[in-house]
């Protein structure tokens, strides 16, 4: 079978290597949530980042009491058509690369073709960090996910840089995209950029 992998966190716009195809689409049943811890990536040991993952909507719904809607419940994301020959190595990559608590799944992606709901790519490889694994986080509220988010750095780089990448990469998914989550987790983040900023131009008025 062809390996296509769904990317719905930094696989949005950084596909692995040896790419030959790329196909945009949603899946269904999940939300996408900061709810990963990043000890590797975006954080360290010793004090850990926020990434992304998939729950299951009712998972979520349960964990937090927070409803979800139907349009809420389609992630949008990119499968990546992996060539064939270079299938073993490029999964050999992703397993280490998302070694910190996500787990292999398959799911469908979706997408409307000429109007209709349409499966256009079946039984993707996605990597999803389900809420028994030990880098779950959970729900955070957001005034204390977006600080530490904004706090974080890691070997891949500042942690809220992840999140303007995957804002920005989202956005330009498809023109149906919606995830008001994601949307207003980068304000608040954003937000403390702005209030850093005065803080530092206060100080050097202060010290000139």
């Amino acid at each position: 079978m062809t390996f296509i992998v769904f990317g719905y966190g930094s696989l949005v716009w950084k596909p692995p290597p040896h790419t030959v195809s790329k196909t945009t689409g949603y899946v269904k049943g999940f939300v996408r949530r900061f709810a990963q811890s990043s000890n590797d990536h975006r954080g360290t040991p010793e004090r850990t980042g926020r990434v992304v993952t998939l729950v299951r909507a009712e998972d979520w719904t349960s964990m937090t009491s927070e409803p979800t809607n139907g349009q809420e419940e389609k992630v949008w994301g990119v499968g990546w058509t992996i060539d064939p020959e270079k299938e073993e190595s490029v999964r050999a990559d992703l397993d280490y690369r998302e070694k910190n608590g996500y787990s292999v799944q398959s799911v469908d992606i979706y997408n409307v073709v000429d109007g209709v709901e349409t499966i256009v790519v079946h039984q993707a490889t996605i990597y999803v960090g389900e809420k028994t694994n030990e880098a779950f986080i959970g729900a955070e509220p957001i005034p204390t996910l977006s600080a530490r988010i904004h706090s974080c750095i890691g070997p891949s780089g500042l942690n809220k840089d992840y999140l303007y990448n995957l804002a920005i990469a989202v956005r330009e998914l498809d023109p149906e995209t919606k995830d008001d989550y994601l949307f207003d987790l980068e304000i608040a983040v954003r937000a403390l950029d702005a209030l850093e900023l005065i803080s530092r131009s206060g100080k050097l008025l202060a010290d000139s």
